[in-house]
């Protein structure tokens, strides 16, 4: 509730503890080179770099902004207010938790901020849609692709919406024959409303600011058509949906073969499993993770997963239900044991 009433705000207080010296260097002049190319008559250019930084609102009366902060910052500062900073993207090799032999095959490094992470991210993302390459007038070599496009729109729509005070994090996880992006925190408006209306209500305007101006976004509403559309001339599906109050997920279906019936849950393909139960992404990972590690901790559960610590003890809840793991010895000093094998 208390996030729900700070909604668009949170993220433009001015961080306690933080000047000019928490901003990384190396993220900065890349955000004003990248400017400079691809918005070059916006009045930002011409400041000096102090002024650049107020009138941006990185920085306000000599304090980093929390949106400036985690756009621009130093890691070791940006954790000094977020202590579990992370854009996690995972590469599943299966059509889903249940039918993947390993957890996942590649797992991004942590990043100094959030500009890194979009390049890191958006790097290891376009290697999964069909690219075609042509030269500008000016002689520059672009990328075309509405699958690109749609990619690009998704990615940046989850950096800038995102709940940065929430227990969760953002994450990817992309599987062979889909791209599932996770955010957390729920939508100001219903869907179709935001759709419709083009309304713009973003949750952290800073770092909503900042990706519009490098032109990696919209000026109107949640980016869905933009989204929508892209994917449909690349592949003819339609991005499914499955939001919460707290959270969004969109599914890209990548591989054009796949069965429309895939948002039944592509959680739900067990048939590898020896265990002969329905397993949510969430629920199986946390089952790996205990076969892994039986004496992991539902802080560590959470922190690999990203979902808060309530959300895993419901999980641990349902497996239990389900007859799979077995608590054994005292919450402290004791193991999981994973059953039905």
């Amino acid at each position: 509730m208390f996030r729900d009433q700070t909604f668009g705000t949170r993220t433009s207080e001015p961080a306690p503890n933080t000047d000019r010296q928490s901003l990384n260097n190396t993220s900065i002049n890349r955000y004003r080179d990248y400017l400079s190319r691809f918005n070059p008559a916006v009045s930002y250019n011409r400041y000096e770099e102090d002024e650049f930084l107020e009138k941006l609102r990185i920085t306000e009366n000599g304090q980093c902004t929390y949106g400036g902060l985690l756009m621009l910052g130093r890691r070791e500062i940006i954790e000094k207010h977020f202590s579990d900073f992370r854009i996690d993207l995972l590469e599943v090799p299966g059509t889903s938790y249940s039918d993947a032999k390993l957890r996942y095959t590649f797992r991004l490094d942590e990043q100094e901020n959030l500009w890194e992470y979009y390049f890191e991210c958006f790097t290891r993302l376009k290697q999964k849609v069909d690219i075609q390459f042509s030269l500008t007038s000016e002689g520059f070599g672009q990328e075309l692709s509405p699958g690109l496009e749609a990619i690009r729109e998704t990615l940046v729509n989850m950096l800038m919406h995102a709940d940065y005070f929430s227990a969760a994090r953002s994450r990817i996880r992309i599987f062979t024959n889909h791209i599932e992006f996770f955010n957390p925190g729920g939508l100001p408006k219903p869907l179709e409303e935001l759709k419709a209306k083009d309304i713009s209500l973003p949750r952290n305007p800073i770092i909503t600011k900042l990706f519009r101006m490098v032109k990696l976004a919209e000026n109107a509403g949640f980016g869905f058509d933009k989204i929508e559309t892209n994917w449909q001339l690349y592949n003819k599906l339609i991005p499914q949906y499955e939001l919460d109050f707290d959270s969004t997920i969109i599914k890209l279906i990548t591989d054009k073969d796949t069965d429309k019936d895939t948002d039944k849950d592509t959680d739900k393909d067990t048939d590898n499993l020896s265990i002969k139960h329905d397993l949510s992404n969430n629920e199986f990972e946390i089952l790996q993770l205990m076969e892994q590690n039986p004496k992991i901790t539902t802080r560590e559960l959470s922190k690999e997963i990203g979902i808060n610590q309530r959300n895993i003890k419901k999980n641990i809840d349902k497996l239990k239900i389900k007859n799979l793991i077995h608590r054994v010895g005292p919450a402290r000093g004791g193991y999981w044991e994973v059953l039905g094998k």
